[in-house]
Parts: structure tokens; C-alpha cells; sequence
């Protein structure tokens, strides 16, 4: 499995539009501009929505693959991420459908997007396993320590298969920023207390704690994902003036922890 990138931009979401922040990328054009900006800034891996006319998200494989197809000539060192995320639009047949159609090397899964009910797990399950088979590695989402505790439960009983996993823990929220955040150290506890499974893991953060939240994953061992899905705004609490702002102010951040 393709180790996660230290640090991995996000430079839209599926929310934010050109009236949150005028260099938030909505077209392809300006997404793989923005892909190019931030790898000279640092960042060595992008997680990208696509979008259509109007700025709303969508999960479209020809387009996922339009996009993966010149990020791989413009970008070629950038681990590439795709995501399924439903955004309110779709449900988890739909979601799942794209990616087996697109078959992306490399994709984000919020597992209560797959799991909304106990009795999703039958379909969830044969997903989980028809990524694996297919060489689609999943950077699993989990937004509480009570999801991560339900994902190690999943990997150990063999509903997730793998005793290797990527996960990417959620700090924070569109609608609060960083306050009420879960202390990082709550959502590995229960990675540690796991037998037979590794983890590869990543953090997002919202507000303007962003910088400090992914400084600490940092400090832990952990990996970064950085970017206008989740902050527009620097350490010192000023807007950010694009993405790759973002990027430089973390790589500077996480590199003077080696001193």
C-alpha cells in the first residue's frame, strides 16, 4: 500500500464556493493550477472535489479521470486523491458506483457515509473488499473516537479487510471551526489498543487552529492534510491568500519541528 503523503492539500471541498474565498478552485482548470502552486509549496499529495457549472459537487468518473489524467502530466511526483464523498447529494450505491467505475488508484471514504444503518454493512462490506481486490487504496475518514473504535471493530472482524489501513481523523467542524475539537490523542488511543493492525494515519482541522492541530499530528507521528476544504485562514487568524499559502505556513511549521 502507497504510504499517505506528508502533506496533502485540499484546496476545495464539496462546500465552499468562489463567494467564501475567491481562490477556492471550482473549475478544472484552475484545480490543476492550484495543484501546481501547491506542490512547489510544499505539498506532495492533493485530495480534490470536481464541480460543475454552477459550483456544486459532483462525482463524476469521466470527469475524475479528465482531471487525474492531466494532474499525472502537470504534477507527476503528487500522490493523487480522489473523493466519494456524498455532500448531502448522493447516497452510498452512488458513491460506490463511482468509484467502481473510475477505479482510482487512491480515494477518500467517510465510513458512516457507507454505513448510515446497521443492515448497510452487508453492501459496505462487499465494497470494502472489491477495493481491495482492485488495487483502490481507501483513506478511511472517521470524525470521533467512537467512529474509530467502530472502525478497528470493522478491521478486526474482517468487514474492512487489510491488516494495513489509511485513515484520516476530523477535527473540528464547518459550523464550529476548532472549538469543542476532540483532543488528537483521543482518536489514536483506540489505534494503539488494536492487535494486528497497523495505520497510516492523517489529520484535517478546521479554523484557524488548523496550523497548530496539524503540527501537533505532526509531532506524533502523524501526516497533514492542509487547505481551503477545511481553513481559510492562517495561524495568526488572517485570511489566507490562497491555497498555497496555506501549504507554505504548515511546511514551515512541521519542518522546524526538526529544528
Amino acid at each position: 500500500m502507497t504510504p499517505l503523503p506528508r502533506l496533502m492539500v485540499a484546496p476545495n471541498g464539496a462546500r465552499r464556493v468562489k463567494s467564501d474565498h475567491p481562490m477556492i478552485p471550482v473549475t478544472d482548470a484552475e484545480l490543476i493550477a492550484t495543484a501546481k502552486a501547491c506542490f512547489d509549496a510544499g505539498a506532495d499529495g492533493i485530495h480534490f472535489h470536481i464541480r460543475d457549472a454552477a459550483q456544486r459537487h459532483i462525482l463524476d468518473a469521466g470527469r475524475y479521470q479528465a482531471v487525474l489524467d492531466v494532474l499525472a502530466e502537470t504534477v507527476p511526483e503528487m500522490y493523487l486523491q480522489v473523493t466519494s464523498e456524498t455532500a448531502g447529494f448522493y447516497e452510498a450505491q452512488e458513491q460506490q458506483e463511482m468509484v467502481r467505475v473510475l477505479k482510482p488508484a487512491h480515494v477518500s471514504v467517510g465510513m458512516r457515509e457507507m454505513v448510515r444503518k446497521p443492515e448497510d454493512w452487508d453492501d459496505a462490506r462487499d465494497f470494502y473488499h472489491w477495493a481491495a481486490d482492485h488495487g483502490v487504496e481507501i483513506q478511511h475518514i472517521l470524525y470521533s473516537p467512537d467512529e474509530v473504535r467502530s472502525f478497528v471493530a470493522a478491521c478486526e472482524d474482517g468487514r474492512i479487510p487489510g491488516a494495513h489501513q489509511l485513515v484520516l481523523f476530523v477535527q473540528g467542524s464547518y459550523a464550529k471551526g476548532s472549538e469543542g475539537a476532540i483532543p488528537l490523542e483521543d482518536y489514536l488511543a483506540p489505534l494503539t489498543q488494536a492487535e494486528g493492525l497497523s495505520y497510516d494515519w492523517m489529520i484535517c482541522a478546521f479554523g484557524a487552529d488548523e496550523t497548530a492541530s496539524l503540527t501537533r499530528a505532526a509531532e506524533l507521528g502523524g501526516k497533514a492534510r492542509v487547505g481551503f476544504e477545511n481553513s481559510l485562514w492562517n495561524a495568526d487568524g488572517s485570511l489566507a491568500t490562497d491555497n498555497a499559502a496555506r501549504v507554505r505556513e504548515v511546511s514551515h511549521a512541521i519542518a522546524a519541528l526538526k529544528g
